[in-house]
């Protein structure tokens, strides 16, 4: 076969692909907006956990904000219980795809209080998310103030969505996980805080 011919071949066949690839993500904003690289104001963690031990904890910390239902919930009523604070939103892949594994948690750790930190949403957005996921903890809608997150931010600050903090009954953070947790990795952290 002629070189020429050749050539002319693998011209076709790169513009074939390039035409299937594109017609499989043509119609997927988020993939274009990764593509863009201006990250529509979301940051994906890596899943980097960091643990901090007994004395050299951040905090404590106080927050206070309503919640979905619409009650306050304040750092002040959790006083000598072990937390795990997810922060979220509704169209987050990734706190979509951790759900379950959280749901999961929190019915093994009946002892440990899980709450949400809502961070874009209406609470009319995360109750229909509660729902779907069967999440039965409460969670902040910080939306429109962000006093949860700027409560953390030069402590722990919650980096990426979701991000996920292990607190300890002195209100202190014994943990952060950027980005999706690890099932596994989380009831680590939060055996190792609740036996201390």
């Amino acid at each position: 076969m002629k070189t020429w011919t050749k050539k002319l071949i693998g011209l076709a066949l790169t513009g074939a692909v390039a035409l299937s690839v594109s017609g499989c993500t043509a119609n997927d904003s988020l993939a274009e907006q990764f593509r863009a690289g201006d990250n529509k104001n979301y940051i994906a963690g890596d899943g980097t956990v960091t643990e901090f031990a007994p004395g050299s904890r951040p905090g404590p910390v106080e927050w206070s904000g309503p919640t979905e239902s619409g009650a306050i919930l304040d750092s002040a009523n959790l006083a000598g219980v072990v937390q795990v604070i997810n922060f979220w939103y509704a169209g987050c892949a990734p706190c979509r795809a951790e759900a379950p594994d959280l749901v999961a948690l929190a019915a093994e750790y009946k002892d440990v209080q899980f709450v949400g930190v809502n961070v874009r949403d209406s609470a009319e957005t995360a109750i229909a998310f509660d729902k779907k996921f069967g999440i039965t903890w409460p969670s902040i809608i910080d939306a429109a103030k962000g006093s949860v997150v700027l409560a953390f931010t030069g402590i722990v600050t919650p980096q990426a969505v979701p991000t996920t903090l292990v607190i300890d009954k002195e209100g202190k953070v014994s943990a952060r996980i950027l980005g999706r947790i690890d099932k596994s990795i989380l009831s680590t952290l939060i055996k190792t805080v609740a036996a201390q």
